[in-house]
């Protein structure tokens, strides 16, 4: 197993599980569009007993527009 450490943008500080970390680009769903993160830096980890790989991934773009407060509970009347 391996995990992709999150920086950045609106999942910034998540951790979350990957089947390939060696992969470049991450383009996760959030709220109704998606966003794209970029693996930059060395792999931690590699080792058969230091615990899971982990790569760094930090935040490029969205799909769509942002809005932050759209979860709050005056969207919800």
């Amino acid at each position: 197993m391996a995990i992709a450490r999150l920086h950045g943008g609106p999942l910034d500080g998540q951790v979350i599980p990957v089947d390939d970390i060696e992969q470049e680009q991450l383009i996760v769903p959030y709220s109704e569009t998606q966003v794209v993160y970029e693996r930059r830096g060395e792999l931690a980890n590699t080792g058969d007993d230091d615990g899971p790989t982990e790569g760094e991934f930090w935040f490029v773009e969205s799909e769509d527009d942002i809005d932050p407060y759209s979860d709050s509970p005056r969207d919800r009347r």
